[in-house]
């Protein structure tokens, strides 16, 4: 397949409710949709779901733009290749910018799905029709994150992510448990601790957590492996994990009990399926997260994790949990607690490009 031209939407949308974390808090979401076209007009969609602010990654919107306009996109543009993962290998020519990577290798994927006439989740061996997802709740008063988890299990979700701090932990996490004694739970503090906190963490063992995510910081493999000693919850390693070998790297360390796969953060689906396929080798539990993101990778959020070694909900919502309108239709929608895989070619749904273009702050072409 030949890529004949390559747009970008920056694109920005109001979220439904604003979402808080101990990174800061998010009102707006800025996205880059991602199109690309073969010689052939068929065209394929990704997403590059870095954010704003250089909070959760280095990357950013406006440093993804960069490297994709005078880099990733030259690249590519006019050359042909069989198979996403060789666009995955031509990228890695430079270092780092995984997001900007993955908008462009989500959109291959699609659009080899398409030539192929098969679903993306057939394209990366997925096997199951719906998949059962978990929501995150983000950091509020406990009586707000109360009520929301109680809305939320009505709903149908089957896991529930709680944002929270160092500073709130014990107290939130101790109303939830005693209103929902039995609701699969984990938190979520986005690398607020320290290893002074280790006694603080070892409290909260009583609560009989499903995990906890991302403790210490983004490279302290040391730290987290000594934690994990100390502590019997599990610890889930999110933004430590970049690539494979960062997965290796927590496995010899005994740094992690589970890691959760952002196809974003580790520069797309292809290294998603490696990192998926090590995790299945070593009995190391994997799911999917999300980031705020629009339909397009909640959609390959989806197909990713129809895979069989995804064992945990993912992070993969409705498109309401964010969204008044989706950029996507159908959109994402939980049907008893599940949502299912699309079964029609590439993504399997309609990427609904007027919208996109009346959201865009921006648009290039190549």
């Amino acid at each position: 397949m030949l890529i004949q031209q390559v747009e970008l939407f920056l694109i920005e949308q109001q979220l439904r409710i604003p979402f808080k974390t101990s990174y800061g808090l998010y009102e707006n979401r800025e996205t880059i949709i991602v199109k690309l076209t073969d010689a052939s007009g068929t065209v394929g969609f990704g997403e590059v779901v870095a954010f704003s602010e250089p909070w959760y990654t280095a990357e950013t919107i406006q440093t993804s733009l960069h490297i994709l306009q005078d880099f990733l996109i030259p690249t590519i543009l006019n050359k042909v290749f069989t198979h996403p993962s060789e666009v995955a290998e031509t990228l890695n020519i430079f270092k780092g910018n995984p997001m900007a990577k993955a908008g462009i290798e989500g959109a291959y994927w699609d659009l080899f799905s398409k030539k192929k006439d098969i679903s993306l989740a057939k394209a990366l061996g997925g096997m199951k029709e719906e998949i059962p997802v978990g929501v995150v709740v983000s950091m509020n008063e406990p009586e707000v994150m109360l009520q929301q988890i109680e809305r939320f299990q009505i709903e149908g979700y089957e896991r529930f992510k709680i944002k929270v701090s160092k500073q709130n932990d014990y107290e939130v996490i101790s109303k939830i448990r005693d209103k929902f004694p039995t609701i699969s739970l984990m938190i979520d503090a986005n690398s607020d601790y320290t290893l002074n906190d280790i006694e603080q963490l070892k409290r909260l063992d009583q609560f009989k957590l499903l995990m906890i995510e991302q403790p210490f910081g983004d490279r302290d493999f040391m730290d987290h492996a000594i934690l994990q000693k100390e502590i019997a919850t599990p610890i889930c390693l999110d933004e430590s994990i970049y690539s494979l070998e960062d997965v290796e790297i927590a496995f010899a360390l005994q740094a992690c009990k589970i890691i959760t796969i952002k196809p974003g953060r580790v520069g797309g689906l292809t290294e998603s399926l490696k990192i998926h396929d090590y995790c299945v080798e070593n009995n190391m539990p994997v799911w999917v997260g999300g980031m705020i993101e629009t339909g397009i990778s909640r959609i390959q959020n989806v197909a990713l994790a129809s895979l069989a070694g995804f064992t945990i909900p993912g992070d993969i919502s409705a498109s309401s949990r964010h969204w008044e309108q989706d950029i996507i239709y159908p959109e994402v929608k939980l049907e008893n607690g599940k949502v299912k895989v699309p079964n029609g070619v590439g993504l399997g749904i309609t990427v609904n490009e007027e919208r996109i273009k009346n959201l865009s702050k921006k648009v290039f072409k190549f």
